[in-house]
C-alpha cells in the first residue's frame, strides 16, 4: 500500500494543496472575477490570472483543479448581503432603500452576471456558486422585509404580487443594458420601484 492510499482521500487532497494565506487567495479571487468582468469567461485563463497576480499557474492548480472550480470559488468566497441591514419600519421605503444600495453595485454585479451566461447555462457548480454569491443572499433579505411588512399589516401574506418582487427587482437589473446600453443606476431603480413594484403590490 502507498503512503497516499494508507493516508486516505482527504489527507491526498490536503498535500496537493499549497499553503496560501487568505489575503493571497483573495488577490486571486478578486483577479479573475475582475478579469472576467473586463474580457468575458471564456478568455479568462489560469495561466493569465497566474501572470497578473505574479505567482505560478502550479500555484492555481494545486488549489482549484481547473477553472470552473477557481471561479467558483472566488464566487462563493465574494457572498455578502448587500441588502443587510435595511428595516426604515415601512415596506415601501425598504424597497426604495433597496433599490438604492442595488444602484451602488448594480454595474460590477451586473457585467459579471452577463459575462459568466454562457458558462453557467453548461456548467452545474458554476451556476450554483452564481446564485449562492449574487442571488440568493439578496432574495433572503427581500423576503425578510416583505414578512416584516405582513407582519406590520402593510399587505396580505396571500397578496399575488408579493412572489414575483425578486424577480421585478433582479429583472430590471439584468435586462436594462440589453435594452438601453446603460446600467440601472439607483435614480432609475427607485424610479422603477415607484412606478412598477409599489403600485403592483398596492403600496404608496
Amino acid at each position: 500500500m502507498t503512503s497516499q492510499a494508507a493516508e486516505g482521500p482527504e489527507s491526498v487532497v490536503a498535500s496537493r494543496r499549497s499553503k496560501i494565506t487568505p489575503e493571497r487567495e483573495r488577490e486571486f479571487f478578486d483577479a479573475v472575477l475582475e478579469q472576467i468582468r473586463e474580457c468575458g469567461y471564456e478568455s479568462v485563463t489560469m495561466e493569465g490570472v497566474a501572470a497578473s497576480t505574479r505567482c505560478s499557474k502550479s500555484t492555481l492548480y494545486r488549489q482549484w483543479r481547473n477553472k470552473p472550480q477557481f471561479v467558483a470559488a472566488a464566487l462563493r468566497a465574494n457572498r455578502r448581503v448587500r441588502f443587510a441591514g435595511i428595516d426604515t419600519g415601512s415596506l415601501a421605503e425598504d424597497l426604495r432603500q433597496t433599490a438604492l444600495a442595488a444602484g451602488d453595485w448594480s454595474r460590477k454585479d451586473t457585467k459579471l452576471i452577463q459575462a459568466l451566461g454562457p458558462a453557467v447555462s453548461q456548467d452545474h457548480e458554476l451556476a450554483q456558486a452564481l446564485r449562492e454569491a449574487l442571488v440568493y443572499p439578496e432574495i433572503a433579505a427581500i423576503q425578510q422585509m416583505i414578512d416584516r411588512g405582513v407582519a406590520r399589516g402593510e399587505i396580505r401574506a396571500d397578496h399575488p404580487a408579493l412572489e414575483f418582487v425578486p424577480a421585478m427587482m433582479f429583472g430590471v437589473l439584468r435586462i436594462r443594458p440589453m435594452l438601453s446600453g446603460q446600467y440601472a443606476d439607483a435614480d432609475y431603480l427607485v424610479r422603477f420601484v415607484e412606478a412598477t413594484v409599489l403600485p403592483a403590490l398596492g403600496l404608496g
